[in-house]
């Protein structure tokens, strides 16, 4: 296998969390004097970079930590009702038996993963669960992950759904697979540039053989 180390992002990439997440985000809206989400917003939200978003919903940067640390504490109470992507649980054993490291590095929280993970059955299969602090932290953690398992970084692959996870890994210096079926949409993700573009979880397996 060419990817010696694959690094999953959670959010919408192993855990169908979109529709969950706007529903908290809704419930903490009026706190913070922002509007809701509805559902027929999100095809268009799926557009946008972070920035973009939080431009486009008036949130301001002093407000993300907040919202973003109220928002997981929360979702903690619904983990156990949030659904894997269908698909996903069938691939991951073929593709860690082919890696020497399997992990995840989100900026949800790691008792949120590791609890999603264990109703599920799969902690098994990842060698580590890593968080950050903030929605932008993920470069300096992947290069941290590099150092850790001392590896070469052509052969690291971050798996991500969203367009800050494709800039992460292009800061970092590693290859990036985005996968459609989370946030941003195809067109969004194709336009960041990531290394692979994916369209189902089956079709992680072909990067067995890149």
């Amino acid at each position: 296998m060419h990817y010696r180390a694959i690094i999953f992002d959670f959010d919408g990439t192993i855990a169908d969390t979109l529709e969950q997440t706007r529903h908290i985000y809704n419930q903490l809206a009026p706190e913070y004097g922002l509007r809701s989400v509805e559902a027929h917003e999100m095809d268009t939200l799926r557009n946008f970079s972070l920035s973009e978003l939080l431009s486009h919903l008036e949130i301001s940067a002093f407000r993300v930590p907040s919202l973003l640390a109220r928002g997981t504490a929360m979702l903690r109470e619904r983990i156990s009702q949030i659904p894997l992507i269908p698909g996903i649980a069938e691939i991951l054993p073929s593709l860690r038996a082919e890696a020497h490291v399997f992990g995840i590095l989100t900026s949800n929280a790691t008792d949120n993963v590791n609890l999603f993970l264990d109703t599920h059955g799969l902690r098994s299969h990842f060698t580590f669960v890593s968080s950050t602090s903030k929605l932008t932290g993920k470069a300096k953690h992947l290069k941290a992950i590099r150092k850790t398992f001392s590896l070469k970084s052509t052969e690291m692959l971050y798996i991500g759904d969203e367009i800050r996870d494709v800039k992460a890994s292009h800061k970092a210096g590693i290859p990036c697979a985005a996968v459609t079926w989370g946030f941003n949409s195809r067109d969004s993700l194709h336009a960041a540039d990531p290394t692979h573009l994916i369209d189902s979880p089956h079709e992680l397996l072909s990067l067995r053989r890149s």
